[in-house]
């Protein structure tokens, strides 16, 4: 996993894309990876709500966050802090809801 974490758009050869179908194609490729990612994203998420003294929502970090979305950033500098904090925290709540549903939280 190592190899995935150390890439950056820059490091990835993508083919030319010569038509809106191979476009497409493309995309539906990277969400379905990305989806298979958020999952286990998810997953581990959920170990270190059952980890923390306080989990769920009450337990959120905004200063981990922070961390995370700095790291992301530069990573994906074409897309900035701004809008990975936006899709971070969508990521962040979703994997609450899930870890608050595993454990039969109202």
């Amino acid at each position: 996993m190592q190899e995935l974490a150390d890439t950056t758009v820059n490091d990835a050869a993508e083919p030319a894309i010569g038509s809106l179908a191979e476009a497409r194609a493309a995309i539906d490729e990277i969400d379905g990876a990305l989806a298979v990612l958020l999952e286990r994203r998810t997953a581990v998420a959920g170990a270190v709500q059952r980890l923390k003294p306080v989990g769920g929502f009450a337990g959120r970090n905004p200063e981990r966050e922070r961390q995370i979305v700095a790291a992301m950033a530069r990573k994906a500098p074409s897309l900035g802090p701004d809008r990975l904090a936006k899709i971070m925290n969508a990521v962040i709540e979703a994997g609450l809801e899930v870890a608050e549903q595993d454990r039969g939280a109202p």
